[in-house]
């Protein structure tokens, strides 16, 4: 039987990463291994300053106090029985779409296991803003992305990936869906997103994140996709050498 490993930057408890695990359950034999707490935002970091401990949380089912990429490394190498045939990272409470992936703990989760040698996929569930972090957003939601999981999971089983590729899925927060788009990634940029405050003392303080995203315009974009109602599936590639900057430097830089 298949073992896959999920893995999350929402923290082991959130709703997305029990939805997607109940799903792939018709795949294989699932392992769990997240973050004890949320950890969105912390991109690929990996922790080195202190040790890390897992708790056993239930069946196939491990907490670690550490990031999506310490929990990567540690259940694929202490944890799991054997190598995982696939790596599942979600469903995170909010889109992944452009930029973010650079920031995003659940697409670093994918991009350890892919580094690792696993097929990897992260899902993300595009939410409205308005949804107070996802705590509003009702379960068939995580449900029917959890089903678009396990329907490219299953592909990816057949067919494979890519070398040194994973594919990042973005789901409308919407229940009629108008199907697939493979797509590239997008531009955003957000406005205003550095807020400053100040203290009962006068002393400032710099809260990073609130502004609105405005998306470059880009047709077959991640972004214009799922603002259409259509599930994004971009293929990311971890080798971000720019060749065709490499080659203008080598034909006209001269050291």
């Amino acid at each position: 039987m298949p073992l896959i490993l999920v893995t999350n930057d929402d923290g082991i408890s959130s709703a997305g990463i029990k939805a997607l695990s109940k799903a792939l359950g018709s795949l294989g034999d699932v392992y769990i291994v997240a973050p004890e707490t949320e950890q969105s935002a912390v991109a690929h970091a990996l922790t080195l300053h202190r040790p890390l401990k897992s708790a056993r949380t239930g069946k196939n089912k491990f907490s670690i106090n550490g990031t999506p990429t310490d929990c990567v490394i540690i259940g694929v190498n202490k944890l799991l029985p054997r190598k995982p045939d696939i790596l599942v990272s979600g469903i995170n409470h909010g889109g992944n779409l452009g930029d973010d992936v650079t920031y995003s703990g659940t697409v670093a989760a994918a991009m350890e296991g892919t580094l690792l040698g696993i097929p990897s996929i992260a899902i993300s569930l595009a939410i409205d803003p308005q949804s107070n972090g996802g705590l509003n957003i009702k379960p068939a939601r995580f449900r029917q992305a959890a089903d678009i999981a396990v329907e490219y999971a299953g592909i990816v089983f057949k067919k494979g990936l890519p070398k040194d590729t994973l594919l990042n899925i973005n789901v409308p927060d919407i229940l009629k869906i108008k199907g697939v788009k493979f797509t590239k990634q997008g531009k955003r940029v957000y406005d205003s997103s550095i807020q400053e405050l100040s203290d009962p003392r006068g002393k400032k303080h710099y809260w990073i994140g609130g502004g609105m995203p405005i998306w470059e315009p880009g047709e077959e974009t991640d972004f214009e996709a799922v603002n259409n109602g259509s599930v994004s599936v971009t293929p990311v590639h971890l080798d971000m050498t720019n060749y065709k900057a490499l080659k203008f430097i080598k034909n006209n830089w001269k050291v």
